[in-house]
């Protein structure tokens, strides 16, 4: 790829990542921040520091097996697949709908586990998609795993669920939403560089990177950051059942929290690994009648995506193999 186009590529993530608020974990987003802003800076970032930023895991869709179709919610999670194809890792929003519509479609599916191991990511489709699992919800169950990390934007989405779970020692929460500006002015000058920008319009460069930011752009955002957060907010209230003032107030208020914190404050429903979640539910007994109960789902017509083998796959075959031999080990010691 010509160092022209890769310039290209990497200025359209840095105006992505201006231009949208985040709800990620901080130390995540600050490493993102500082990949791009070295290269904005014309330095190259280095394959350790992108593995650094972004958990290398792909998510594909996923097989069933005794009526539970599993979701993998890995890593910093973005609108599209292709936002942030530079950094390997990324879950998109698109992605995960399609999969959770697949599911949703597949009559032999009555349980959808979205296994969750996400610092969070991009506010935008964030909301969209957890929507989206709040409407799934009204015809089968969603049960989110806490497997190890739900922060920002991966428990904006797991609040949706019908059901958290969290594993001992995950953590949850991360309740909140923030923007970044990478004032490159110093880093530049040291460089030898100087940007000239010429553009039209009162505030169309006022969030340009490598420019200072003046009060009113600052005024802007912080506007942007509160009505995405009401959103955040909104959707978790929304969720768990629960006023929006419990979730400003009594949810962390940005804090990421251990597992049983989380449980005391009513943020997640149990404790409890992916294999004894999965255990319990191959266990229950089907309730019937339970989908007429509830509010029904809006109708969809995208064509869901192929099957496709993944380490999913081996996971819940490997778990299955390990239930039926526990089984004939417990008969023939009886």
């Amino acid at each position: 790829m010509s160092d022209r186009l890769t310039d290209l590529r990497y200025a359209h993530i840095v105006s992505f990542v201006i231009e949208h608020p985040w709800a990620i974990t901080r130390p995540m987003l600050r490493t993102i921040a500082g990949i791009i802003g070295r290269r904005a800076a014309g330095k190259q970032a280095t394959s350790e520091e992108i593995e650094a930023a972004l958990v290398n895991r792909k998510a594909l869709p996923q097989p069933t097996g005794g009526g539970i179709a599993i979701i993998p919610v890995y890593g910093v999670l973005v609108p599209r697949a292709n936002v942030m194809s530079d950094m390997s890792g990324a879950t998109s929003f698109d992605i995960l709908t399609a999969q959770l519509r697949e599911a949703m479609g597949t009559a032999s599916v009555t349980t959808i586990v979205l296994d969750v191991d996400s610092p969070g990511g991009n506010a935008a489709g964030a909301t969209e998609f957890a929507r989206e699992v709040l409407k799934a919800r009204t015809k089968k169950s969603i049960i989110a795993v806490a497997n190890y990390t739900m922060a920002s934007a991966a428990y904006w989405v797991a609040a949706c669920a019908t059901e958290i779970v969290a594993s001992p020692s995950a953590s949850v929460g991360s309740i909140g939403v923030y923007a970044i500006h990478e004032d490159l002015t110093e880093a530049l000058k040291m460089e030898g560089i100087k940007e000239t920008v010429v553009a039209a319009g009162k505030y169309k460069t006022e969030a340009v990177e490598g420019i200072p930011l003046s009060p009113e752009a600052e005024a802007f955002l912080q506007h942007r950051v509160d009505e995405t957060y009401a959103q955040f907010v909104g959707d978790v209230s929304r969720g768990r059942g629960v006023p929006i003032a419990d979730v400003r107030n009594g949810y962390g208020e940005g804090r990421t929290l251990s597992a049983q914190e989380a449980l005391g404050l009513g943020m997640v429903d149990k404790v409890a690994t992916l294999d004894e979640t999965l255990a319990r539910l191959m266990n229950a007994p089907a309730k019937s009648g339970q989908a007429a109960q509830l509010r029904p789902a809006a109708d969809t017509i995208q064509e869901p995506p192929p099957a496709v083998a993944t380490v999913q796959d081996r996971r819940l075959d490997a778990w299955l193999e390990r239930q039926a031999l526990e089984q004939v080990t417990a008969a023939l010691s009886a």
